[in-house]
């Protein structure tokens, strides 16, 4: 025992140790996964940043009507609601925004991960379409609209499908073809495809990967990654 930590106060101590330490875990995880997609040791590096600061910045890209106004604040678009609490207005509809931490820079590693299963073989090429049709399709059924939230979706269902499906389908190239489907399936599964319910769900903005790094796209893709 420490002999100037107090018995009582280790267990706070350890929590708050881990705290501190959680964010370089993640990161280091996310850098493996990254790794297995044939990224360098510093571009993962360069892309786990990214990710963690694209988490902070939505992108407005459309304007549902709704019946009811929703209090919204403003500065919340771009990330910097935390800065402004105390602005707020009525909205008479909901904002849909793409998240860039969240979902652009996944789908651009998409991009680069498919002209890499390409290059690998058509029927590989092909193969990754199935499997992103199959996790589309188990999303799609999976989600669902929660009041004043968003859409709602098991974190690892769609990760185990899509490396379940990389394995079946070209298992010499699963790393890969599971990222793609774990990020594209959630991504048409829960998201594009229950935008008609987004009015319905009362609530101001409704941001396509808004929760950043702890996004389901996010956490789809990389946690199939690992496991494939």
């Amino acid at each position: 025992m420490i002999p100037w930590i107090p018995f009582g106060c280790l267990p706070l101590v350890i929590l708050a140790a881990l705290l501190v330490l959680s964010p370089f875990l993640l990161a280091n995880v996310m850098a493996a996964a990254l790794g297995k997609l044939g990224l360098s040791p510093v571009l993962s590096f360069l892309v786990v940043l990214a990710i963690f600061a694209g988490g902070l910045v939505n992108i407005p890209v459309k304007k549902i009507p709704r019946v009811l106004s929703i209090d919204q604040a403003p500065p919340g678009l771009y990330g910097f609601a935390r800065f402004f609490p105390g602005l707020f207005r009525e909205r008479p509809y909901t904002i849909v925004a793409v998240n860039v931490g969240g979902c652009v820079i996944p789908c651009l590693i998409v991009v680069y991960e498919l002209f890499r299963i390409a290059a690998h073989g058509q029927s590989a090429f092909w193969f990754t379409l199935a499997a992103v049709g199959v996790n589309t399709a188990f999303c799609y059924r999976l989600a669902r609209p929660v009041p004043n939230v968003g859409i709602a979706l098991p974190a690892l269902i769609p990760a185990i499908v899509s490396a379940a499906c990389a394995f079946i389908f070209v298992r010499d190239f699963a790393p890969p073809v599971a990222f793609t489907a774990g990020v594209l399936g959630t991504l048409i599964g829960a998201d594009l495809l229950h935008l008609r319910n987004i009015g319905r769900i009362g609530t101001g903005m409704a941001s396509i990967g808004g929760a950043g790094t702890f996004d389901g796209i996010v956490v789809s893709g990389l946690v199939a990654t690992l496991l494939a």
